[in-house]
């Protein structure tokens, strides 16, 4: 599956553990950015989810090279229908 996507997560986060679990199984490559060591991707998080620290947080690149969308705590169904956008 083409496209990129960035996972802002925490390491006490069971929602992100699901979601990282689901993405391996689909094959979805994905790079893990943890929000507790890095406060730019805090602010970033916070910054696309109204002023909140959500994880998962999903930025995703579509396969198109279209517009990256952020995704507040997806399911794998909405990660794989933003890359096939």
């Amino acid at each position: 599956m083409a496209g990129t996507v960035t996972m802002y997560s925490t390491t006490w986060c069971g929602y992100c553990t699901r979601l990282k679990g689901q993405m391996n199984r689909e094959g979805i490559a994905f790079t893990e950015v943890n929000i507790e060591h890095d406060p730019d991707a805090a602010k970033l998080v916070e910054s696309v989810n109204n002023g909140n620290q959500l994880v998962p947080t999903v930025v995703v690149v579509p396969a198109s090279g279209g517009e990256s969308v952020a995704l507040g705590n997806p399911s794998i169904a909405q990660v794989k229908a933003a890359l096939d956008s």
